[in-house]
């Protein structure tokens, strides 16, 4: 399937998964070879945004996978900048040139969304100030079953202290995952920090993302195939001198 602007002739072919495959597993403890900035400061935001250099990161998707959930929030939210943090190498090049063949082929379009391969385990804070994102998802993370690997879980205590710092006070961090047992880890993780709290189901009737993040991804598809469970929790960054009752 090709998306186009309209001119057929001028058409740039959309990547095939096929050639990009990667195994689902990666070990964020390892030594990446990546490129990161010292500071958020000296991030060149201008090469992955060339229409809206004026504007800041505001919506994150760590472990972006294919790209899916920034393909479909693009639209939804124009004015937005969205970037896709992922560690493979063949998966982030495929959502790399999927992004520019849509920007290629709808005119003005698909311009607020990027991708970029690094580790946020080990690299988050040099790239966003205090405070900068007003959203960040985490659809179907790696569950790393055994438990000597759940250190390697992209939600753990020790880490949560670099999303309270990421997220701007009201922020919102969206989860959903098929295993029940990784959900739960998320949710008491996410309870127990105290800049952290649960935002209830009836406040998530009236919130348009809810209804897409379960499909817009490869990995919600395939449980949606599968007839497969989803579990579905978010939680709202509460101000610093506010502790939860």
């Amino acid at each position: 399937m090709m998306e186009t602007d309209g001119n057929a002739e001028s058409c740039k072919r959309l990547p095939q998964k096929k050639y990009f495959r990667q195994r689902a597993h990666s070990n964020p403890t390892a030594d990446h070879i990546v490129d990161y900035p010292v500071k958020p400061e000296s991030m060149n935001w201008k090469d992955f945004y060339p229409l809206h250099s004026d504007k800041e990161v505001e919506f994150l998707d760590i472990g972006c996978g294919y790209g899916g959930l920034l393909v479909t929030l693009s639209p939804m939210y124009p004015e937005t900048l969205m970037l896709g943090f992922e560690i493979r190498v063949k998966v982030s090049d495929y959502v790399i040139n999927r992004i520019e063949a849509l920007r290629d082929n709808n005119q003005n379009q698909y311009q607020n969304i990027a991708c970029i391969r690094t580790n946020a385990m080990k690299y988050l804070p040099n790239y966003f100030k205090k405070g900068q994102l007003k959203k960040v998802f985490f659809l179907f993370p790696d569950p790393h079953f055994k438990k000597s690997k759940h250190k390697w879980r992209i939600i753990n205590e020790t880490i949560l202290a670099e999303y309270a710092f990421i997220t701007a006070e009201g922020g919102l961090v969206y989860t959903i995952t098929d295993v029940e047992e990784l959900h739960e880890w998320m949710v008491k993780h996410f309870t127990e920090h105290p800049l952290f709290v649960r935002v209830a189901d009836e406040e998530l009737k009236q919130d348009p993302i809810i209804s897409v993040i379960g499909d817009c991804s490869e990995e919600g598809k395939k449980v949606t195939r599968n007839n497969g469970s989803k579990f579905i929790a978010v939680f709202r960054r509460i101000p610093d001198s506010v502790q939860p009752s």
